[in-house]
């Protein structure tokens, strides 16, 4: 990884957000312009839109920006934010009496965004939704008290768990952030490590599984389950697997200095927003498996 590189690319091509994010995580920025950045996406209503998701270009406050929200509030420099439990707040308005949240909400501004957010239906929990904001919540929660205490996580957790356990054809994204959930909350809940080795078995020994829906050869790899080092679920994977997938992300740093996403984008400006996006990704996955 030439980080050099990554940090070119970054202040040529990345939006704001991702840019301050970066300095944060190379030792260069601060939490304050972090969350001033974030902010910019941020609804009266405590959620968050106006394209925070790149394929979900809606201004209204939506599932999908959360995760990204939570993203921010979880990295440790970032601390506490009192918006963190306003949008637990929200998701709590927006969450449906199972505990689940839906994967969108109705989009009356659709110009921009994924067929998939626009025709989302709103009146359905999704488990994938669910577990990945969820899985994001409970790391801000380990430095968040007010988040930990929110009963709106309790109950998506719950939905989560017994969804997961249930559910016996669970998607390769949902799958994935279940398993998310689970690396965030193995201390908490004591059915965590049964429930890690239950969706375990459904992974190959390689790591790959096929994103069904998405691109012919989109698949869901080692390290997307497990992108944190020394957790429960990085453990189901063979070091050497491991280790040839950090290699594998190494390699892809493009000549510009960025990494590419490997699904389909649905504008020119959502496909450079997703590569900061990814960037800051790798380069975090990188660093803390001591590459760079």
């Amino acid at each position: 990884m030439d980080l050099n590189k990554a940090s070119d690319f970054m202040a040529t091509h990345a939006r704001l957000l991702d840019r301050r994010r970066f300095e944060l995580l190379t030792g260069e920025g601060d939490r304050e312009a972090v969350l001033s950045a974030l902010n910019a996406y941020r609804n009266p209503d405590g959620g968050y839109g106006h394209g925070l998701e790149p394929d979900l270009r809606s201004r209204t406050s939506q599932p999908g920006p959360a995760l990204h929200a939570f993203e921010v509030f979880a990295e440790p420099a970032t601390a506490t934010a009192p918006e963190a439990v306003a949008l637990c707040d929200w998701l709590q308005a927006v969450a449906l009496p199972d505990g689940g949240i839906p994967f969108g909400l109705r989009v009356p501004d659709p110009a921009g965004c994924a067929p998939f957010w626009a025709g989302a239906d709103p009146d359905v929990s999704s488990l994938q939704i669910t577990a990945v904001v969820a899985a994001m919540a409970q790391r801000t929660a380990v430095h968040d008290p007010a988040v930990a205490a929110h009963p709106w996580l309790a109950r998506a957790t719950r939905f989560c768990l017994d969804t997961a356990r249930a559910k016996t054809d669970l998607h390769a994204l949902e799958l994935a952030f279940a398993l998310w959930l689970l690396d965030a909350v193995h201390g908490t809940e004591p059915e965590a490590a049964e429930l890690i080795a239950l969706l375990g078995e459904r992974i190959p020994p390689d790591g790959l599984v096929h994103v069904a829906g998405g691109l012919e050869d989109e698949m869901m790899r080692p390290l997307d389950f497990a992108p944190y080092p020394d957790t429960p679920v990085r453990a189901l994977f063979a070091p050497d697997v491991v280790a040839a997938e950090l290699d594998r992300l190494e390699a892809q740093q493009e000549d510009d200095g960025g990494w590419k996403v490997d699904f389909a984008n649905y504008s020119p400006a959502a496909e450079l927003e997703w590569r900061g996006y990814q960037t800051v990704k790798a380069v975090s996955i990188l660093r803390a498996d001591g590459r760079g």
